[in-house]
């Protein structure tokens, strides 16, 4: 992935509005925003490959590429996957035949999933520390079979855990010509550690002129939305591994803490004042 300049230093608590007062233009405005999606874990159902009338998620992304040290597991006995009291946790371990992980996707290849090209997106989580792991939360655009128009890729969250005060933000435009790719983005500093010893809120808002990302309710990138954006997005979460890092050191078992997934549709007309 694609490294870019430091945007900020933040102190990771939530500035609140008092009552019917307008956010300060660096605080999450959910204005026009309503729950289209709503993923609390307390009834979490996975499915390998294609969604159906009993699971939401798929554990491999919707085109069938996995990528990492650790290989993406199917839900089931000994899998990465396992949930107590509304919590989702994601587990990467070594094993005898290798290390394993998981990734969860509310999309499947077939172009069925719960997504929206307009709205806010976000997850609540606790990180894994250690060298070598690579969460993420991100989204990415779901498109039907053989349409080969671009992809957007949404970075929410990108960490790395040898470098526990940062983390990524990037919006990507992936096509089938290298030349006319786009990513952009930003290295966001945090105090050291807070990333995997405390909850904290990621979260991305599109609207057709901009998509900005947050941390705990606060804007700390935003970039113009870009003109190939016209499919809904999806949100996933994975507990990936190396990235081109030494995973020699990571923890096993290494575990992503997943409170909850939360996706709103941005209302068409919506005024806000």
């Amino acid at each position: 992935m694609p490294r870019f300049t430091t945007c900020c230093a933040l102190t990771l608590a939530l500035t609140t509005s008092p009552a019917g007062a307008k956010p300060a233009s660096n605080q999450l405005d959910m204005c026009g925003m309503t729950p289209s999606f709503t993923e609390d874990f307390s009834d979490f159902k996975v499915t390998s490959r294609d969604l159906g009338t009993n699971a939401n998620w798929i554990a491999h992304t919707p085109w069938n590429g996995d990528f990492g040290d650790a290989r993406f597991t199917d839900p089931g006995p000994g899998g990465p996957f396992s949930t107590d009291h509304g919590m989702l946790h994601i587990t990467a371990r070594k094993t005898s035949g290798g290390w394993q992980s998981g990734l969860i996707a509310a999309g499947d290849g077939a172009g069925h999933g719960h997504g929206e090209r307009y709205g806010y997106f976000e997850a609540r989580m606790k990180l894994p520390p250690g060298p070598g792991t690579w969460p993420a939360f991100w989204l990415a655009s779901l498109h039907r079979p053989g349409d080969r128009r671009p992809t957007i890729e949404l970075d929410v969250i990108e960490y790395y855990g040898q470098s526990p005060a940062t983390y990524h933000v990037t919006t990507h435009v992936w096509t089938h010509d290298k030349a006319t790719e786009q990513h952009n983005g930003s290295t966001i500093v945090v105090r050291p550690e807070t990333l995997v010893t405390e909850f904290h809120n990621y979260g991305v808002k599109v609207t057709p002129q901009t998509i900005g990302y947050y941390l705990d309710g606060l804007l700390v990138w935003q970039g113009p939305t870009p003109r190939d954006h016209v499919f809904p997005l999806i949100p996933m979460v994975d507990l990936a591994l190396g990235s081109g890092f030494s995973i020699a050191q990571t923890p096993s078992p290494s575990v992503l803490d997943v409170k909850y997934v939360h996706v709103y549709a941005l209302r068409p007309g919506a005024h806000c004042d």
